[in-house]
């Protein structure tokens, strides 16, 4: 397949669904290719050689809840784009799987930059990146303070209960890929169970909220646009800010197969970041310190599920190896987090 008809991407029956569904919105022939990154579902840039769109599909091969999947990423940024929150303008949802072969979704395209690295960061130097950081706080605040209500979501997640079914979840998560004794795992999880602190109201969570899951562009370095809103349910928001939190912390791992920003020129302390949130939410943050953990923990299964992959030859590419020793790293920080909060 060429490079402008990438797998799962069928072009022409796009644009015949474009031309019914939108008409005159496609001026041209449509050009598409795979943008890489993200989580799990597959993003494609699509154009007609004049305007731009983005299209959000699962994986190729994946069958199951695809278009549950598809219909609530859809639905986050459709109620949240009228709000301050900065999202793409949504065009279309498709759950006809004649289409693509899976449920998908179109969007608008939106220029800006995703920093993955504190290397990607340095060019922008000590004052822009500090700028950025506390943009994305800002941000968070902001998406944080909508009403799920107001804009329909009232019913996007079952926030009751909310943290202990996410610490259930992940332990679920870590059993079904544990082959290794992982020192210090349990004690965390138990730890985290036993200390489960009470969740302010609601808000709509994003889920995985970092730098390199918004785009950054113009003379402001403001952000265009949060992405990946796959996780995004009803729920504690606290789950967000202890994301952020954890990954603005350096791993004190020199030369990490996985990615921070941290340790770029500028970048704000994590209790900084706390503080500002605290500020301008006006929200109690007294317990970040279990958030964070709780964060650690997450991502330390989520690892550990790559490394397990990775022994049974069902991953391929470079880093893949260094993984696993990554997880201790994480099991340590999230267990070191809890003693000092």
């Amino acid at each position: 397949m060429s490079p402008d008809h990438p797998p799962g991407l069928d072009l022409d029956r796009l644009r015949a669904l474009l031309d019914r569904e939108r008409p005159g919105l496609v001026a041209g022939p449509l050009s598409g290719r795979l943008i890489e990154g993200g989580r799990s579902n597959l993003t494609y840039a699509v154009s007609d050689g004049t305007a731009r769109w983005v299209v959000r599909r699962p994986p190729l091969g994946h069958v199951l809840a695809t278009a549950h999947d598809m219909r609530r990423e859809h639905r986050v940024i459709s109620a949240l784009h009228p709000t301050d929150v900065p999202v793409p303008r949504p065009v279309l949802l498709c759950e006809d799987k004649e289409v693509l072969g899976a449920p998908f979704y179109v969007m608008e395209f939106v220029e800006g930059t995703p920093y993955r690295t504190a290397e990607q960061l340095a060019p922008l130097g000590p004052g822009r990146t500090r700028a950025a950081v506390l943009n994305l706080v800002d941000t968070l605040v902001g998406l944080h303070a909508v009403d799920p209500a107001e804009v329909g979501l009232a019913d996007f997640g079952r926030p009751e209960g909310f943290l202990d079914r996410q610490l259930r979840r992940w332990a679920k998560q870590l059993d079904a890929s544990r082959d290794r004794d992982l020192a210090g795992i349990d004690e965390l999880h138990a730890t985290l169970g036993r200390e489960l602190p009470r969740s302010p109201a609601p808000t709509v969570v994003h889920g995985d909220y970092r730098l390199d899951n918004v785009l950054i562009g113009g003379e402001d370095d403001e952000i265009r646009a949060v992405l990946d809103w796959e996780m995004s349910t009803l729920g504690d928001p606290l789950t967000d800010l202890g994301l952020l939190v954890m990954y603005s912390s350096p791993l004190g791992m020199p030369d990490s197969p996985v990615s921070t920003t941290a340790q770029a020129p500028g970048h704000p302390a994590p209790d900084e970041l706390v503080e500002r949130y605290a500020a301008r939410s006006g929200r109690d943050v007294s317990t970040v310190a279990w958030y964070t953990a709780f964060a650690w923990f997450k991502l330390a299964v989520i690892l550990e599920g790559i490394h397990y992959r990775y022994t049974l030859g069902q991953t391929v590419g470079r880093g893949f190896d260094r993984i696993g020793d990554l997880v201790p790293v994480f099991i340590e920080h999230g267990l070191t987090t809890l003693q000092e909060g």
